[in-house]
């Protein structure tokens, strides 16, 4: 017989009306209904196993593209990132990594074990889990052209291999099995490019200098157009500086949504259709928000 969380016995820690505002780097949103931080992955497949089919579950890595309405998430929300962190070199040219492996560590390994080309994955904000779940990308190169194979789990706490074959991936999106989350991804990297902490050095400087970073934000909140760029587009429509209760568009970078006073989810998801409806009247063009929003409106 199927149980609900609360009467679940775990080994990883269960918080109950968890605010999510701890969980996101946009530092607003509503609680969570239960939060679990599993201690091991077997404590997570027993978990899955015993909880309520019906029970509504959302998978959370570090909520670096996460926006969660005020009124929060019903059901259980895992946060899997800590138990998911190995990182090891299979040979010349594989690397295995968990889902919970922050981007930069792995662009800084894959540059000592001369794996390349790895200097975008320090672009990326986040976790290697939600790289794969969006195929985030940066400076031209995108995360599932280095996916070999990817381990998951599923509803039931099965553990499964599947090869990259068996996902469809396209620009900042990939679909593939549903009600599967990722554990780990076996990367290949080409033997011939040798990766530079010089090059490196240059993107995260370059990073600095047009990014708001040290702010509380999303990253880049819409997806580039074809042929164009969503700042581009952002800037020249005059919304720079523009807010919404305490939520601004970035005067530095215009794609970048910052929390600048104490803005709730419904001050940045109502400046995220405002910037979107500007640059369809102005430029004709519809953006699409590669932020994930999720929850309750309170």
């Amino acid at each position: 017989m199927m149980t609900a969380a609360k009467d679940l016995s775990v080994q990883g820690e269960m918080r109950f009306n968890e605010p999510m505002s701890r969980h996101t780097s946009w530092r607003t949103g509503g609680p969570a209904e239960a939060f679990f931080t599993p201690a091991s992955i077997e404590d997570l497949a027993s978990f899955l196993a015993e909880l309520d089919a019906e029970t509504p579950l959302f998978w959370h890595g570090v909520g670096s593209n996460l926006l969660v309405r005020d009124g929060g998430i019903p059901g259980v929300v895992v946060s899997a990132a800590k138990i998911l962190r190995s990182l090891d070199h299979l040979d010349h040219h594989r690397v295995r990594a968990g889902a919970g492996v922050p981007c930069t560590q792995l662009a800084r390994q894959c540059i000592r074990w001369e794996l390349g080309p790895s200097e975008f994955f320090a672009g990326i904000p986040g976790t290697v889990g939600g790289a794969l779940a969006m195929n985030a990308g940066a400076h031209g190169f995108e995360t599932w052209e280095r996916v070999e194979s990817v381990r998951t789990i599923d509803r039931a706490g099965e553990i499964r291999e599947r090869a990259a074959g068996e996902f469809t991936v396209g620009y900042r999106s990939m679909t593939g099995p549903v009600n599967e989350w990722f554990l780990e991804a076996i990367f290949c990297f080409d033997p011939d490019v040798t990766p530079s902490f010089d090059t490196l050095k240059t993107l995260l400087d370059r990073r600095k200098i047009t990014q708001p970073l040290g702010l509380p934000s999303c990253g880049s909140v819409f997806r580039n157009p074809p042929g164009d760029y969503s700042a581009r587009l952002i800037e020249t429509a005059g919304l720079k500086g523009h807010r919404i209760g305490g939520a601004e568009v970035s005067e530095k970078h215009a794609n970048f949504i910052i929390n600048r006073d104490a803005a709730t989810a419904t001050d940045i998801e109502e400046l995220i259709e405002h910037v979107r409806q500007t640059v369809l009247d102005e430029h004709g063009v519809s953006l699409v928000h590669e932020v994930r929003i999720v929850g309750k409106v309170r």
